[in-house]
């Protein structure tokens, strides 16, 4: 059954609700083979049948269990019967030191705009549930997170140049089961989401106590709505605030000290937290503590790195920049992302064997003997994208040493003010 019959109609609607018809027509769906994934999967489908749309999946094998291999296998095999694109995403990032599932998490994210980006789909869709909402606003509670940190997660938003879009907030984990059953539809249940050693399982049963008390999850998920609603006017207000006196130069951020200054505190932390994750394309902001560390210096009149980042200071403005120590291992080949941002485009008829993008570098601002015309600072374009072959200098096209080839960013300027909205 992959039509929306009996328990299907009210996810149908939260699907048909979240993904207006028209409006994406290549949807991306994450799916791990668990419950609330599987369901989504089969949702997407009926909802792509019904507005002419497509649907792609993907699984992200962490590799962490001997059993994802075989679960990513199961997927494909029903996205294969389904006629749906599938791919497996592959992590092998972990060393074993630090938050393993933390770790896992922004991997995951990764992959999946990676994967995104690569197949030129409109959005991705998440399978969080209103039983994730209630678990997500425990364990943050403990943290002593603020305002985003409690509040509801967004049904839509742009982090990493993708739309992701969560359809199922409004349904239940015990109700997508149902539907899957009622279609004859299989899962897999991840075994770590029974291990009491994990945080989220402990949080799950703190909850399962409280229910008596009335703080169950329906209470705790109307918390985070109204939650939800006090951030999104500040983030309207922090927005406001950027458009003021923040403007996208050659891929940094600029803006008017005092201005940043002036603002009330939460503004503050807000707009340099997401000037410093927008210009290291990072899927999340700075800690608290280095975002206070950061907002001193800048009251100090003291420039500093941080988060792969520089904050510089001339005059009256500040410039949030890449850091180059952040970018000078990376590579990539001409046309494709170079630091999840920048697209390097040669002229027509390039012969392009043996050529990559890298950073800039000391070793090469010094064969670009215009670099200050291009009205940069020197820090910022040490980081810039430019075009080597076999350690040789080809083009610098932000410092003055073009010669036919163009950087591009992949998400404009009108994209950092977009973004400080998170649906």
């Amino acid at each position: 059954m992959d039509g929306p019959t009996g328990k299907g109609d009210r996810l149908a609607a939260l699907m048909k609700a979240a993904l207006p018809p028209g409006r994406i027509n290549r949807l991306g769906v994450a799916v791990s083979g668990g419950g609330d994934s599987m369901a989504l999967l089969h949702l997407a489908r009926g909802w792509a049948r019904a507005g002419g749309a497509s649907v792609s999946a993907a699984t992200v094998d962490h590799g962490l269990r001997p059993a994802a291999r075989a679960e990513a296998a199961m997927v494909a095999e029903v996205c294969e019967g389904m006629g749906v694109a599938h791919r497996t995403l592959t992590w092998s990032g972990w060393d074993g030191s630090g938050n393993l599932q933390d770790k896992a998490r922004r991997a995951r994210y990764r992959l999946l705009a990676d994967w995104a980006l690569d197949e030129g789909l409109d959005a991705v869709a998440l399978a969080h549930t209103a039983d994730d909402q209630a678990e997500t606003f425990v364990m943050r509670l403990a943290r002593g997170a603020g305002v985003d940190g409690l509040s509801a997660m967004a049904a839509r938003r742009r982090a990493g140049g993708v739309d992701w879009v969560r359809p199922l907030l409004g349904a239940g984990r015990e109700e997508l089961r149902d539907y899957l059953r009622a279609g004859g539809h299989g899962w897999v249940e991840d075994p770590s989401n029974a291990d009491p050693r994990f945080l989220r399982v402990q949080v799950r049963q703190v909850i399962e106590a409280l229910a008596p008390l009335g703080i169950d999850a329906a209470a705790l998920l109307a918390t985070t709505q109204r939650l939800g609603e006090a951030r999104e006017a500040l983030e309207l207000a922090a927005q406001a605030a950027a458009r003021r006196i923040a403007v996208v130069e050659a891929g940094d951020v600029v803006m008017a000290r005092e201005g940043l200054l002036a603002l009330p505190a939460e503004l503050k932390r807000r707009l340099l937290s997401h000037a410093l994750s927008w210009v290291a394309s990072a899927d999340y902001g700075p800690r608290h503590e280095s975002l206070a560390e950061g907002l001193r210096a800048i009251e100090a009149g003291r420039e500093m790195t941080l988060h792969g980042c520089q904050i510089l200071r001339k005059g009256g403005t500040l410039r949030i920049c890449r850091e180059l120590q952040a970018v000078k291992e990376l590579r990539s080949a001409p046309g494709a992302l170079w630091d999840r941002r920048w697209r390097v485009v040669a002229p027509e008829e390039t012969d392009l064997s043996g050529l990559e993008v890298g950073a800039l570098g000391e070793a090469g601002i010094v064969l670009c003997p215009d670099w200050r015309e291009a009205g940069l600072p020197r820090a910022s374009l040490l980081s810039a994208p430019a075009i080597w072959r076999e350690g040789a200098l080809v083009a610098a096209p932000l410092a003055g040493k073009a010669l036919g080839w163009r950087a591009e960013l992949a998400r404009g300027g009108e994209d950092y003010f977009s973004t400080i909205l998170s649906h």
